[in-house]
């Protein structure tokens, strides 16, 4: 299919946009960078910030770890609510509560649930594995709280877009591991899995979609640093040797995404290991489309789809119980 219009002209709009140097440019410069397109462009792409019943910031400390910063998103004042961790993107160097603010409210608000975004801690001045560690240890914090903020542990999703895909497949590996959590279901949309960056559309997508190799490259280069297995199950989950008794899934690539070949391969991975998947690739799409409900029908039709899968969810575990 060819690419989308609106799709189109927003990638000759970025042609003429002046591009970052990866060679000289720090992560506090391309974070500053990031935060000031998001304030100038996100009228464009983003309504108008959703209300929800209540918003509140914490700061977690569990067993003496690293404290971690999540912010609460709850669409109404109810008990037993199903709780999305979210894990935001932005290759694991840029990203934080804000930049995802728009998203969660949505989420909380399309699917009358609790929304629990975590402020992970960014390479490079916290490499892997410090981000999975503050993600897992927010998981774990919510489901032996979730009664205190109103929400069913039975219920636990998590989910996350680009490199917060990755996070919240890893969680569900650590949890299976650890035998703690119980994850019910996990939303990977658009994830980062192989680090390698061995797929093939990483190379006939490599330029001009926004996410290019060079910078696909960079950001993996500021995680993961000097570790030289980089096939190994918590940095590249597509390459994991156990994919087994992980809850299902629900996979989403674009069709003009580098990582679109690496999303595909993993939902048949998990699918062939036993698991429950359901997959699908927005035709036309780029690698950051969910984040522009405004301006693409592919990203409101996406939440609808999240949407009916939550519910069709629930409904099975009020079933169930």
């Amino acid at each position: 299919m060819n690419i989308n219009l609106k799709i189109k002209f927003l990638l000759l709009l970025n042609k003429f946009t002046k591009k970052t140097n990866l060679k000289t440019v720090t992560a506090n410069e391309l974070r500053l960078n990031s935060n000031r397109l998001i304030n100038k462009y996100s009228k464009y792409f983003e309504y108008p910030k959703e209300k929800v019943f209540s918003i509140s910031n914490k700061v977690l400390n569990i067993n003496n770890s690293n404290e971690v910063k999540v912010r609460i998103y709850k669409s109404k004042d109810d008990n037993d609510q199903a709780v999305i961790m979210y894990f935001h993107g932005g290759g694991f160097v840029v990203g934080n509560l804000e930049s995802h603010d728009s998203t969660c409210r949505r989420l909380a608000k399309q699917n009358s649930c609790i929304v629990v975004s975590v402020d992970y801690r960014l390479a490079p001045e916290h490499q892997f594995p410090a981000a999975i560690e503050d993600c897992y240890n927010a998981s774990c914090w919510v489901y032996s709280n979730a009664e205190t903020i109103g929400a069913d542990k039975k219920k636990l999703i998590v989910m996350g877009d680009s490199a917060g895909g990755n996070l919240a497949t890893v969680i569900t590996m650590m949890a299976r591991d650890k035998g703690f959590p119980l994850i019910s279901y996990q939303i990977l949309i658009c994830p980062l899995l192989d680090v390698t960056l061995s797929m093939n559309s990483i190379n006939t997508l490599s330029k001009g979609y926004i996410l290019n190799k060079d910078l696909l490259s960079w950001f993996i280069l500021n995680y993961c640093g000097n570790i030289k297995d980089l096939k190994q199950a918590y940095l590249s989950p597509l390459f994991s040797n156990n994919l087994n008794n992980l809850p299902p899934a629900l996979i989403i690539t674009g069709e003009y995404d580098p990582l679109k070949d690496e999303g595909r391969a993993y939902a048949k991975k998990l699918k062939d290991s036993g698991n429950k998947v359901s997959f699908k690739e927005y035709k036309g799409m780029i690698h950051i489309f969910f984040q522009m409900p405004k301006y693409l029908k592919a990203a409101r039709d996406l939440e609808k789809q999240i949407s009916n899968i939550l519910t069709h969810f629930i409904k099975a575990h009020l079933k169930s119980n």
